[in-house]
């Protein structure tokens, strides 16, 4: 399959945008509304969703299908396969960005909220890629992995999370290798800090290193370089020179660099497991 290099045609799309209802997800719906996608929008709190595809509705003339779920509970990606197929809808691309994170030292932070994190940035993110595979394949279309600039070293105080998005960084690409043959498109984006309610929600601002990126412009990259089928993207310059810094100095010193960066000075915070999902 040749790709048509920086070009994908959005209109008609049928796309999936988990965590929808706020910050990157939001941004994504905003994004594709305008470039005439079929949007279904995925996150738990059904009035924020319905809000969003109102205002999608009357901006665009769009008619979003909104699904009020919540993916880290088992069977959530078999429902919602199952409604889409009863509404007759195939996935052309799905944008698997629900999420949340953790902050504080490991032993302290709760063990099932850590637990959860793991089944929301992994378990869910590896089902839905999983269940809409063949949709995206017999459509050439694709999938947007929202990962984060954590995935390329460890981050302590926030361990579990940098290694569900080591995860994420490492499946897309693997991905990428097999299907790209076959018209498919995988790319990981790899936000740096964004000013969304990520970080409210968890707790702490110790992770915001550098400047905070919009949603607008952190989407924008990421439709780019799926665009011109990228296997990832880092937002940002900076973001991409601090990412790849760590192959400048070991392992080791890199990971006591970040230690002083993130602690311990700060007490460790939990992210409240009502609030802390992206949606």
């Amino acid at each position: 399959m040749a790709f048509v290099k920086g070009a994908y045609d959005w209109k008609h799309k049928v796309v999936v945008v988990t965590g929808a209802s706020t910050g990157i997800g939001a941004a994504f719906a905003r994004e594709l509304a305008a470039r005439g996608a079929h949007l279904v929008l995925v996150a738990r709190g059904q009035a924020r969703l319905q809000a969003l595809a109102e205002e999608l509705a009357a901006a665009h003339r769009v008619e979003p299908t909104v699904l009020a779920l919540d993916l880290a509970t088992p069977g959530a990606s078999a429902h919602l396969l199952a409604q889409l197929r009863e509404r007759g809808l195939g996935v052309d691309v799905l944008i698997n960005n629900a999420g949340f994170g953790t902050y504080g030292s490991f032993g302290e932070l709760s063990g099932p909220l850590q637990r959860e994190e793991i089944d929301l940035n992994v378990g869910a993110l590896v089902e839905l890629t999983h269940a809409f595979m063949p949709d995206v394949l017999a459509r050439q279309g694709g999938f947007i992995q929202v990962a984060s600039t954590a995935a390329f070293q460890p981050v302590p105080y926030m361990a579990v999370y940098a290694a569900t998005k080591a995860f994420v960084l490492s499946f897309s690409e693997a991905l990428w290798g097999e299907y790209r043959s076959q018209g498919v498109r995988v790319l990981a984006l790899c936000p740096g800090a964004t000013e969304t309610p990520f970080f409210e929600r968890v707790g702490s601002d110790a992770a915001a290193l550098g400047k905070r990126a919009t949603p607008e412009a952190v989407v924008r990259t990421g439709l780019g370089a799926f665009a011109r089928n990228r296997s990832y993207v880092i937002h940002g310059t900076a973001n991409y020179l601090i990412a790849q810094s760590t192959r400048l100095a070991t392992r080791e010193m890199s990971i006591k660099l970040t230690a002083r960066i993130m602690g311990p000075a700060r007490s460790p915070i939990a992210a409240d497991p009502a609030i802390s999902k992206n949606g």
